[in-house]
């Protein structure tokens, strides 16, 4: 095969290749709405029917300490799949770059339509990232997922607490819903974190 013939069939693997991981790039952002919204639903369909069953305060706490957790269990396997979601959406845009680096190598003209300014992540920097790295983990699907699933957490614990001993004080039982949302939050928080840090340990950082 000449070098002609080979660089054209080069290309044409590699226009094939960039369809290929723009249709899975967009797959990771269609999952990760829809299991944002199945839990979602899930939740508010469970609010309602506590809801209708605030006239029976027994069966209410019965039906939610039964059901509450089996929508926090749910909720954390959402947040733990959405997280591997924007892990699989970096690497599919990683090797996305490196197809644009080799289309910028085409020519003159090529350099300047595929120029790395012209791209994304990891191009150039994200723009989630310019008011600092705590503010752009706190700002994904999965965060916002998790902060819900937090309180769910929190509101689980309050009710078992108060169903376990009535007698301690509605405030103090609120005290420890609280604390248990906020320490599932940091502990959802420090995870993200370690799997993103994970992932840019074991992947080279497109130059």
């Amino acid at each position: 095969m000449s070098e002609q013939a080979s660089n054209g069939a080069l290309l044409s693997a590699l226009t094939t290749e960039h369809f290929v991981l723009q249709t899975a790039n967009s797959a990771t952002y269609t999952e990760a709405s829809a299991r944002s919204s199945l839990y979602v639903m899930a939740l508010s369909s469970a609010l309602v029917a506590i809801g209708f069953l605030a006239a029976t305060p027994r069966i209410m706490i019965a039906f939610a300490c039964v059901v509450l957790p089996a929508i926090f269990l749910l909720g954390l396997f959402t947040v733990i799949r959405l997280v591997e979601t924007s892990l699989e959406s970096m690497h599919y845009l990683t090797g996305i770059a490196a197809i644009r680096n080799y289309y910028r190598g085409i020519g003159p003209e090529a350099a300047r339509l595929f120029s790395a300014q012209r791209g994304r992540w990891p191009e150039v920097v994200s723009p989630a990232q310019r008011l600092g790295s705590i503010l752009a983990f706190l700002g994904t699907t999965a965060s916002m997922i998790a902060v819900i699933n937090s309180i769910v957490a929190g509101a689980t614990v309050a009710l078992l607490v108060n169903a376990a001993e009535p007698s301690i004080a509605d405030s103090a039982c609120a005290a420890v819903g609280l604390f248990t949302a906020f320490l599932s939050s940091l502990l959802f928080y420090a995870y993200q974190r370690w799997r993103f840090a994970d992932y840019d340990d074991a992947n080279v950082t497109f130059d």
